[in-house]
């Protein structure tokens, strides 16, 4: 199962309904571990560290920098881009279902993409 860090703008509702649906999940909030307010690349860097995948909805800036990691040859445990349109309990479902099916380090380097379709 993954372990998972949520970006300082993610929907904590959609954080709170995982816990609630899965209590043991490993999910760490940005502002938890005294990251707020920091650039891109250095929760990148932290969730490396950490080996955790992120969770946001910020497709504009975090997909640029994730790949740009994956291209410099730094590690990069993955990134699930969540639709900030897409109704709370279907996010809720597809991370969930992802984070369960997956292993981790499954997703080292890679992008996945909430709907899932």
């Amino acid at each position: 199962m993954l372990i998972l860090v949520a970006d300082e703008n993610f929907n904590n509702d959609i954080v709170r309904g995982m816990l609630r649906r899965k209590p043991d999940l490993d999910i760490v909030r940005v502002q938890d571990v005294g990251l707020s307010n920091e650039d891109d690349r250095v929760i990148l860097e932290w969730a490396a560290k950490e080996e955790r995948v992120l969770v946001t909805h910020d497709v504009t800036t975090i997909t640029n920098f994730a790949y740009e990691r994956v291209r410099a040859g730094l590690p990069m445990p993955g990134v699930i881009e969540v639709d900030d349109d897409l109704p709370i309990g279907v996010a809720i479902n597809d991370i969930l279902l992802v984070v369960e099916a997956s292993e981790q380090g499954e997703w080292e380097g890679q992008i996945v993409y909430i709907p899932l379709k």
